[in-house]
């Protein structure tokens, strides 16, 4: 099984940037592909962007690209998410997730972290 955190999180102003960073413990990190996806309140949990085993392979929704990137560090079993552009529309509490497929749906994940809350305010 693996653990993950989330953290970074935080309250910032429409336009300003967040840097999110969750933690992995397992012993097989770079086997896993990394997922991040949001909630807000009274929507669905929806895809935010994945990681492959490395940094080079990397897809993301629509609604972020261009805004959001994805990195890993497997030496330190951390995955991230540079968030820069942001608007209010991307309030939500922000999920790390963990799986062996590549897959842009919450349900094909294994692993999850409690989640970081992201507030963007005009």
């Amino acid at each position: 099984q693996v653990q993950l955190v989330e953290s970074g999180g935080g309250l910032v102003q429409t336009g300003g940037s967040l840097r999110l960073s969750c933690a992995a413990s397992t012993r097989t990190f770079s086997r896993y592909v990394m997922g991040w996806f949001r909630q807000a309140p009274g929507r669905e949990r929806e895809f935010v962007g994945r990681i492959g085993w490395s940094s080079d392979i990397t897809s993301y929704a629509d609604s972020v690209k261009g805004r959001f990137t994805m990195s890993r560090d497997n030496a330190k079993n951390t995955v991230y998410l540079q968030m820069n552009s942001l608007k209010v529309e991307d309030t939500a509490v922000y999920y790390c997730a963990a799986g062996t497929n590549w897959a842009a749906t919450s349900r094909s994940y294994d692993y999850w972290g409690q989640g970081t809350q992201v507030t963007v305010s005009s």
